[in-house]
């Protein structure tokens, strides 16, 4: 009888251990990192049991509370189901340091034999040493763009509100925090801008008012530096919150300076997941907490800049006003002083309609260059004609309205008068006008000369009269009482453009202005002496 064959029975097969256990717990606490979820939580469990198996260890309970590195604690092998703290006594407690800085990572709980705690320990703190420290990159790399935005926006934004809406929104990215926002203050400390992140605009209707700085807000701009409370509420400076305000626990305030004085606050409140803010959270908030100062100090300044220029350009219009149309205006008005005598006998009539005629004309003149003023642009003085012979126009208007002769001696300088930019040109032109009229209405002159000339690398205009002449000497003090306003413009037009300004009485009787001007540099220098250089140098 055959004896059945007995079934053979497979040897036990050992335990499956992972060879590469250190690099499994770092890339499963990795993934954790960028996305904590039920899966890469698991797969950290996984890797841990790894780690077990290869040191001949039983069990562990891993406690990760380093930020940038979510908050974890999970249990493997013996210890799957994590003890509470207070059962946790006999196990190995081991701390988990970084290699840089000695600073606390966590904690590791083991139930393992003597032998083989080290090894188990030392792997861990390998995996959560790196992954921590990546993450440390990570995060300081994202702080840096996030400055850099707010950096851009501070020097590229000019208004004000948008500037500080990015900082608020980005600190509060970065720190991970529910709520956070901006208050400046006026003079006496009451908040007067409010700008907040993490509320919406309907929840923000519905509390109302902004704070007004009575509580911690005001104790950060009082004090000058920044403040990390954990919890509001058992603070003794909190003044508490009003009506439909969100509840808010931990907080983390610094102030916003101008030149040294505090305007203002910088806050947030109630970290994500419930931790309390750090001492890394503090440094953050006191970098944007500058470029909101910066922010604020640039919009001042952009504002002052606007007012000056709004001045600058009331006392440029006024200058062109009483260069040119109130000058033009007074000619017509001295054309017509003896109308009403020639009017009275026929032989003058006709002279009369002459004038009244120019002065129509020049009337309708000033009409177009005030409604080049209302358009914003310059007067139609510097058009498009040609500037000597706009020069030779505006002598002929006004010795023809004032009954004076009038010489020109203009070749010397004319082409050089006409290679100068627009604006000078323009300058030059009011500057003619008005010694043109002065001539009219002060001097009493019955002759008046208008020269061009060059003089080296300069050119140099003149006007010159044999009427009674005056003393220029009080022309160069400060005058209260605004008199010789048209020389002040004079000079100042002519220093405007780089150049100089003078007045001569030559031989003792009338009255000579020069004004010299730097040519421009395609011009070719010339030699041409200024009228009078011989005696009288200005």
């Amino acid at each position: 009888m055959t004896r059945p064959e007995r079934p053979k029975i497979a040897p036990a097969q050992p335990r499956s251990v992972d060879p590469f256990p250190l690099v499994r717990t770092l890339e499963a606490l990795e993934a954790w990192q960028q996305a904590p979820s039920p899966e890469t939580r698991a797969a950290v469990g996984g890797s841990l049991e790894g780690v077990l198996m290869a040191a001949d260890a039983r069990g562990a309970v891993l406690e990760i509370c380093a930020p940038p590195l979510p908050r974890l604690e999970l249990g493997a092998g013996t210890l799957s189901s994590v003890p509470p703290e207070t059962e946790r006594g006999a196990l190995a407690p081991f701390t988990l340091a970084a290699h840089h800085g000695h600073r606390v990572l966590g904690r590791l709980f083991l139930d393992a034999p003597e032998g083989a705690a080290a090894s188990v320990v030392r792997m861990i703190e390998m995996a959560v040493d790196a992954a921590w420290s990546r993450a440390e990159v990570r995060e300081r790399a994202r702080r840096l763009a996030a400055l850099e935005e707010a950096t851009r926006a501070v020097a590229a934004e000019l208004d004000i509100d948008r500037v500080l809406g990015v900082i608020v929104d980005r600190v509060r990215e970065l720190v991970g925090a529910k709520f956070a926002a901006l208050g400046i203050a006026d003079g006496r400390g009451r908040i007067e801008r409010f700008i907040s992140s993490g509320v919406s605009p309907e929840q923000r209707a519905v509390i109302g008012s902004v704070p007004q700085g009575m509580g911690l807000l005001g104790r950060v701009i009082r004090e000058g530096r920044t403040l990390r409370v954990d919890d509001i509420r058992s603070d003794p400076t909190a003044y508490g919150f009003p009506s439909h305000h969100p509840q808010m626990t931990s907080f983390l305030g610094a102030p916003v300076s101008v030149k040294g004085r505090s305007v203002g606050n910088l806050y947030l409140t109630d970290k994500t997941g419930g931790e309390p803010f750090t001492e890394d959270d503090e440094h953050l908030i006191e970098m944007f907490a500058v470029h909101a100062g910066i922010a604020i100090e640039n919009a001042r300044l952009h504002d002052q800049v606007q007012r000056l220029a709004v001045v600058e350009e009331r006392e440029r219009i006024g200058k062109d006003l009483h260069d040119g149309i109130i000058q033009a205006i007074y000619a017509v008005g001295l054309s017509l002083e003896d109308v009403p005598e020639l009017v009275e006998d026929a032989a003058g009539r006709v002279e009369a309609v002459a004038r009244v005629d120019r002065a129509i004309d020049s009337l309708n003149l000033v009409i177009a260059d005030i409604r080049s003023y209302i358009l914003r642009l310059r007067p139609s003085i510097g058009g498009a004609e040609d500037p000597v012979e706009e020069l030779v126009r505006l002598g002929e208007e006004v010795a023809m309205n004032a009954v004076i002769d009038l010489e020109v001696d203009l070749e010397g300088g004319a082409d050089l008068f006409r290679a100068l930019p627009p604006d000078r040109t323009s300058d030059l032109l009011f500057i003619v006008r008005e010694a043109l009229s002065n001539v009219a209405r002060h001097s009493g002159a019955t002759r008046m000369t208008l020269i061009l000339a060059q003089q080296g690398p300069d050119l140099l205009l003149a006007v010159e009269d044999n009427g009674r002449g005056f003393d220029p000497g009080p022309v160069h003090r400060p005058d209260p009482q605004g008199r010789h306003q048209g020389l002040s413009n004079m000079r100042d037009r002519a220093v405007g453009m780089g150049g100089t300004f003078a007045i001569e009485r030559p031989d003792g009787a009338g009255t000579r202005i020069i004004v010299r001007v730097p040519a421009p540099p395609s011009a070719t220098p010339g030699s041409v002496p200024p009228p009078g250089s011989e005696t009288n140098q200005p």
